[in-house]
């Protein structure tokens, strides 16, 4: 079950009480978001009758209070502790606990559309219209990117606060990391018109500063970004070994947070991957929120996909084995899904008198789902093959329970590259290895830590990455 470092008195009755928690949820989906949150609290107290539970961050107090209070309070209760009440709080210490934790869950909810302005900025000429439909109300959510979206709706509504300053959202393409970013654009020129909001790609904005520089306008650069109220900048990896804009850009950075104003960025990576970005950048990324979107659950995409098909107002009913079909076989990202009922829609729009089977859709879909199987079909068995035969050891060694260090690393090596390159939640990777999920994500990031300082193991990862058919680079994401 799920571990923490800190206990509650008296000894196992945290474990008890995560156990009953647990226990009373309905679905797979509720069981898995709470193994994504319950490590995200950093510590835990009986007082008086009173639970506390630290979390590093006011918006997770936000966060879990209506999700978890009632649930661990009826636990502490059957458990003979009536009239224990929970109250969620940040904690000193601040731990960052566990942000990398997967879970692929069904969604909670998806929000109806509403059709928002579009807002056409004036006074910074280098600044990006926003899309009309990145919009808070347009964006579904789910466990894997609920969080992200509540960290984004808390800097939309209070916009410069050091807890959430700046703002760093990162995942994989097509996830939802722009459409958010975008969404805080439009949620705060909807209340104030009159507010600054540059939303700018690095690209672009590097493009902006080269051409200051060959211009002699180095000032008037600087005050252009230097005076916004809020910066939205996208793609931010892209800055990576371009050592004269980085400090450029620490400084105009630097700058807006001293005046308090809001930063937001996005990257493919988390920050401390950012290669080639300064250590005194990439630390400044970190000191407000780091969130990361993941790819989402079957339940989410199929959420999506009905979400789609509204906001399209199409004029066709897709079957429900349809949508299902298509959520099953696409599960890269978001972007995906959208490309494929946009096609699934065109189609039946130029047929319209062809009744739609599941057989034509899966023609239609044919290159999408091809595509997806090459990148996505690989198994924790496929893994530990790899890793067993660069190793020397047999499968049987894996997944014993023999703790001597020939086979301890060979083992955490396979639980991180099942944990980075598989689809399999931790749970699941558990169940092969025959460890709790804990366990996995322990192993994980001790091999995490280990590769960012031993140069020879993270060589011998990478080669078995490639050895698996799979580019070295998807395990620094």
């Amino acid at each position: 079950m799920i571990e923490n470092t800190l206990q509650i008195a008296p000894d196992g009755l945290w474990e008890k009480v995560c156990n009953l928690v647990r226990n009373h949820l309905a679905t797979e989906s509720e069981r898995s978001q709470m193994e994504r949150y319950f490590p995200m609290f950093v510590s835990h107290e009986l007082v008086e009758n009173v639970v506390h539970i630290g979390v590093a961050e006011a918006i997770q107090v936000e966060w879990f209070t209506p999700l978890y209070e009632k649930p661990i309070e009826r636990a502490f209760e059957e458990l003979g502790y009536p009239g224990v009440s929970v109250v969620f709080e940040v904690s000193q210490s601040r731990k960052q606990s566990a942000q990398l934790i997967p879970a692929f869950s069904p969604a909670q909810t998806f929000l109806q559309k509403q059709t928002s302005p579009q807002h056409v900025f004036t006074g910074v000429p280098s600044t990006l219209p926003l899309e009309e439909n990145y919009t808070f109300e347009n964006f579904v959510t789910g466990p894997s990117n609920s969080f992200a979206h509540a960290a984004a709706s808390a800097v939309a509504k209070g916009l410069g606060r050091t807890s959430y300053n700046p703002l760093f959202i990162y995942g994989g393409t097509g996830l939802g990391k722009t459409h958010l970013m975008q969404s805080i654009g439009h949620y705060v020129l909807d209340r104030n018109p009159s507010a600054s909001v540059c939303y700018i790609t690095s690209e672009t904005f590097l493009n902006e500063y080269v051409n200051a520089i060959a211009n002699g306008a180095m000032p008037a650069f600087r005050e252009r970004y230097r005076k916004v109220d809020v910066l939205l900048l996208d793609d931010v990896q892209f800055i990576a070994d371009k050592k004269q804009f980085q400090e450029e850009f620490f400084n105009t950075f630097s700058s807006l947070m001293t005046y308090k104003k809001q930063v937001v960025m996005t990257s493919d990576v988390a920050p401390k991957n950012l290669k080639g970005c300064e250590e005194r950048l990439t630390g400044r990324f970190q000191q407000g929120m780091v969130v990361e979107i993941e790819a989402p659950s079957y339940e989410t995409r199929l959420a999506i996909l009905k979400f789609k098909v509204k906001s399209l107002e199409s004029k066709h009913v897709i079957p429900e084995e349809i949508l299902k079909f298509i959520a099953e076989n696409i599960r890269s990202h978001v972007r995906a899904l959208e490309g494929a009922i946009s096609r699934v829609i065109t189609f039946m729009d130029l047929n319209k008198d062809m009744p739609m089977t599941l057989e034509i859709i899966q023609h239609l879909l044919k290159d999408s789902i091809e595509e997806e199987k090459t990148i996505k079909d690989l198994t924790v068995e496929d893994i530990m093959k790899a890793v067993s035969s660069t190793y020397g050891v047999t499968l049987s060694d894996i997944v014993s329970p023999q703790r001597t260090q020939t086979l301890v690393t060979p083992r955490q090596v396979a639980m991180y590259l099942s944990y980075k390159l598989s689809t399999r939640s931790l749970q699941e990777i558990g169940r092969s290895f025959g460890k709790t999920h804990a366990t996995v994500y322990h192993g994980a990031q001790t091999i995490q830590k280990r590769i960012d300082v031993e140069s020879d193991l993270r060589k011998t990862i990478e080669n078995i990455t490639s050895q698996l058919g799979r580019n070295p680079s998807e395990l620094y994401k």
